[in-house]
């Protein structure tokens, strides 16, 4: 095994505990959201609370991981993450559980993930070649997926066992774990010879220039700023969806995160297939139409289709998790390594708003045009966004036709 295969296979090793131990507990706070409360409003605000804080300090974050020790940014995130989590858990010991406690929660781990995310993205391409980090997105995913298997079943199971603040401190052990993965492995960084004084706006907008510059990654971001705004207020409603459209129960509901894991376990099998290395724009395009379908024919079910949906959502996480791969390299390979940080807070933050817009919309949508509806609306937006990429986009069909022919491509440049 060669020394960079070493350090991934010690490195995702930590990152499988403290994957699993925090969706796990993240599972565990929905399960008893939606249990106790029923609302449609509550669980929004869970989502915006665990969201807000990537949004805001990712502006930033990028310039920071830019700059610092990736390593060492990775570490004290998990360990903030790890106290933040212990604190909490002594809250619930000392009083009576209140909502207001798991927004805070929800939100501290938010901000910790803001700066341990795109240092972990920014620093594959320094330690793996560049023809394997499909393969490599392929195993992160498909760790995602292993956890989304095993962690609704188990937090089904824990939280009619055990009080919540005993759950919280599964995070802890994984977030430990996690860091002891890194302390034994080396992460290089990007050269930093030309780095100065820290100047955040000058940074943030070489950052921007940096996706303006390239028309097609450009195009694909917009593409998924339109898309998140009408994922997120569906991905919060799942839980209702499972509870009042199909009249579920807990188990239920865990079943449905257990069908999207399995998809995503698919999902991250088959973005490691050596032939669609070349196919990575188009594969972004084709996963917002099948997604979308997806939500449209959840939708319209009648209250006895579960089994049909479980089916529906295991297809759902199987293109998530292509689609999320697929873009992840493609700006692994468009950007430069020195500016990869910046361009990972800043497409975590931009794609966070729309986001966040429909969030705020969904105690309304919930109650105004019914659950249902709210599936058929979102599914078909998302639908026409990859309808519209593939037809009238031109930048995005250059890089199309460039990976479905790529010398009809080169001939038309010509």
């Amino acid at each position: 095994m060669s020394d960079w295969k070493k350090v991934f296979a010690i490195i995702f090793t930590g990152q499988l505990f403290s994957t699993l131990s925090s969706m796990v507990v993240a599972y565990a706070v929905i399960f008893w959201l939606s249990v106790e409360t029923r609302s449609a409003e509550v669980l929004a605000y869970a989502t915006i609370a665990s969201l807000l804080p990537q949004l805001v300090l990712g502006l930033f974050t990028g310039v920071f991981v830019d700059r610092w020790n990736r390593k060492r940014t990775m570490i004290f995130s998990d360990l903030f993450v790890a106290l933040c989590t212990l604190i909490l858990a002594t809250l619930f010991w000392l009083s009576e559980a209140e909502i207001f406690y798991i927004y805070l929660l929800l939100a501290m781990r938010s901000a910790g993930m803001a700066f341990h995310v795109p240092a972990m993205q920014a620093s594959v391409p320094l330690l793996a070649p560049q023809d394997k980090l499909m393969k490599i997105a392929g195993i992160g995913n498909m760790i995602q997926s292993v956890s989304t298997i095993a962690s609704p079943a188990l937090a089904a199971l824990l939280i009619t066992l055990f009080e919540l603040q005993w759950i919280l401190l599964i995070d802890v052990a994984g977030a430990i774990i996690a860091v002891g993965s890194l302390l034994i492995v080396h992460i290089p960084d990007p050269d930093k010879t030309e780095i100065t004084k820290p100047h955040l706006g000058r940074e943030l907008l070489e950052g921007f220039r940096e996706i303006y510059s390239k028309p097609g990654l450009l195009w694909l971001f917009i593409l998924a700023l339109s898309a998140m705004f009408f994922i997120m207020p569906v991905a919060a409603l799942f839980p209702l969806m499972t509870l009042e459209h199909f009249r579920g129960t807990t188990y239920m509901m865990s079943m449905v995160e257990i069908a999207w894991g399995i998809g995503m376990l698919t999902g991250g099998a088959i973005i490691g297939l050596r032939r669609l290395n070349n196919y990575k724009v188009v594969l972004i395009n084709l996963m917002y139409l099948i997604l979308g379908l997806t939500f449209l024919f959840s939708g319209i079910l009648p209250p006895g289709g579960f089994a049909v949906f479980a089916v529906l959502t295991a297809i759902g996480g199987i293109t998530f998790t292509v689609y999320s791969g697929s873009f992840t390299v493609v700006m692994q390979t468009m950007v430069v390594p020195k500016a990869l940080g910046r361009v990972f807070s800043l497409y975590s933050s931009i794609t966070l708003l729309p986001a966040m817009i429909g969030l705020l919309a969904t105690g309304y949508i919930a109650d105004a045009i019914g659950i249902g509806n709210a599936f058929i609306i979102s599914g078909s937006g998302i639908a026409a966004l990859g309808v519209t990429a593939f037809l009238f986009i031109p930048p995005i069909r250059q890089m199309v036709r460039a990976e479905i022919s790529p010398q009809s491509a080169v001939h038309s440049q010509q």
